[in-house]
């Protein structure tokens, strides 16, 4: 397990959006995002991946777990505002081997990058 963060410059609320809905999710990370009930359909390239939403708090974290990641294993998306600068700041906690790491760590800044020129931040 390991965790990301990054300062977003927009409000937890608009935050939230592009982290919990299909189409705020297919704005920066995927292709197509398609959901029904807790569970979403992202595809890249004409492969589709299934994650269900585990746990979430509106405007606060999104909890999801891939079909293949073991029960234990899941990717959260977590807002949290820095106590001394007000920033918003989008907290990202995901699994990856360890020989992975690096090559996770450069998606989420790929992903994050697109995010925010999305967002306009």
């Amino acid at each position: 397990m390991y965790s990301l963060e990054f300062p977003v410059r927009c409000s937890p609320v608009i935050l939230y959006e592009f982290l919990s809905t299909p189409v705020g999710l297919q704005e920066w990370f995927a292709d197509k995002v398609d959901q029904r009930d807790h569970t979403f359909y992202f595809s890249w390239n004409g492969s589709v991946d299934t994650a269900d939403v585990v746990e979430a708090s509106e405007n606060e974290y999104i909890k999801y777990r891939w079909d293949y990641y073991g029960d234990d294993e899941f990717f959260e998306f977590r807002i949290e505002q820095s106590p001394i600068t007000n920033e918003t700041i989008l907290k990202i906690t995901d699994f990856a081997d360890k020989i992975d790491l690096k090559d996770q760590e450069r998606l989420w800044n790929s992903q994050v990058s697109d995010l925010k020129h999305r967002i306009g931040s």
